[in-house]
């Protein structure tokens, strides 16, 4: 199963932008009459019959629409503090795609390591775990944010704080997730969060959590979070 990401995709003849072309024809050497796949990023999963193949404007005719496909019963939004190692954050956005997650926050802390961010960069990490991993829904990464702007945005669901201090008191994830929700989780940088951060998430009804014994790095705690959340809820739809 070959996979395009076209979110502006037109039924039933859709040309393929000239990278998707190119990638088509040329690396995966598809031609006129091959099956292929597209997704709009909204989980519509298109089968697709290319009729005129050419490296840049190569078109298909879409014969079948799937709604909803691979639609998960909990949504998961992660706001984290991006690494100073571009690579280690991109890392995250990868695996996060790949596992599940419906919006990433990249945040601003006191003790963050990195104050600046490419957006686009981090979209094309995510748009090709997407076709890489076969999902039809687009996970939204936001512009970098302050933690307090998220600390006090509306959000219907679950809401918790991962950080350092006092391990052995804080519940772990998955002791209290609820299954099938919303959930929001905040993971600070290297630095931790600032006791003025927790105590303001504490005071905005954030629970604080331990994500196990060991002491992770940002993007590795991050991805605990998202592979408990999709495990409790895995175990759930089962």
């Amino acid at each position: 199963m070959q996979l395009f990401y076209t979110p502006d995709i037109s039924l039933p003849i859709y040309t393929l932008p000239e990278e998707e072309s190119a990638h088509c024809l040329k690396v995966l050497r598809l031609g006129h009459g091959d099956e292929i796949h597209l997704t709009d990023g909204l989980g519509n999963m298109y089968r697709a019959i290319i009729e005129e193949p050419h490296p840049k404007h190569c078109t298909v005719r879409i014969t079948d629409r799937q709604e909803g496909f691979g639609r998960r019963s909990y949504g998961l939004t992660v706001a984290i503090a991006p690494t100073k190692n571009t690579d280690r954050y991109e890392w995250f956005l990868e695996k996060a795609t790949e596992t599940g997650i419906d919006r990433i926050i990249p945040i601003e802390c006191r003790h963050s390591e990195r104050r600046t961010l490419r957006r686009d960069r981090g979209e094309r990490v995510i748009t090709s775990a997407v076709k890489q991993s076969l999902k039809a829904y687009m996970p939204q990464l936001d512009d970098l944010t302050d933690i307090n702007d998220v600390i006090s945005m509306p959000f219907d669901g679950q809401r918790f704080i991962a950080h350092c201090r006092n391990t052995e008191s804080k519940p772990y994830l998955g002791d209290i997730l609820a299954k099938g929700g919303n959930t929001l989780i905040l993971i600070g940088p290297e630095g931790d969060f600032s006791d003025d951060e927790i105590a303001s998430a504490r005071t905005a009804g954030f629970t604080e959590i331990s994500l196990g014994e060991s002491r992770l790095r940002t993007e590795t705690a991050a991805l605990a979070a998202v592979t408990v959340t999709a495990c409790i809820n895995s175990m759930h739809e089962r």
